[in-house]
């Protein structure tokens, strides 16, 4: 099934570049692996190296490269976490400058690994509102 068909909501909501990069790889990945969880995430670790996930879509990262370790290694060693779509290797005032965008409380005494799970966590929640789940 070409990916177009079955993208992410979040990346419904994103630049046309971001589905594209997305679908490109969910295709190539489908050919290689077949369909299932391994395309979705060899798909996803190729988006993350030129996007990061802000709210309930995706946004151009200003430096291209892995947003965390599993970005890095791409599919492959299920124990290693995953900042799901936060560019866990940006600067800590990028960080903040999401976390200003995302409206987090408390960010400005926030550590970066503190930083990188409240913006998680924000995320998740507009993700969930938009698709009408809360």
């Amino acid at each position: 099934m070409p990916a177009r068909e079955e993208l992410p909501s979040t990346l419904r909501r994103s630049p046309e570049k971001a589905q594209d990069t997305w679908s490109k790889t969910h295709d190539s990945a489908v050919e290689t692996y077949g369909e299932g969880e391994r395309a979705h995430r060899t798909a996803f670790a190729s988006l993350k190296h030129s996007f990061e996930k802000v709210g309930d879509h995706w946004e151009p990262k200003e430096k291209k490269g892995p947003s965390d370790p599993q970005a890095a290694r791409g599919y492959g060693d299920p124990l290693t976490s995953s900042a799901g779509g936060v560019d866990a290797n940006a600067s800590k005032e990028h960080l903040m400058g999401v976390a200003r965008k995302l409206d987090i409380k408390g960010r400005s005494s926030m550590t970066k690994d503190q930083l990188v799970t409240a913006i998680g966590r924000a995320n998740r929640r507009q993700t969930a509102k938009a698709r009408g789940d809360t």
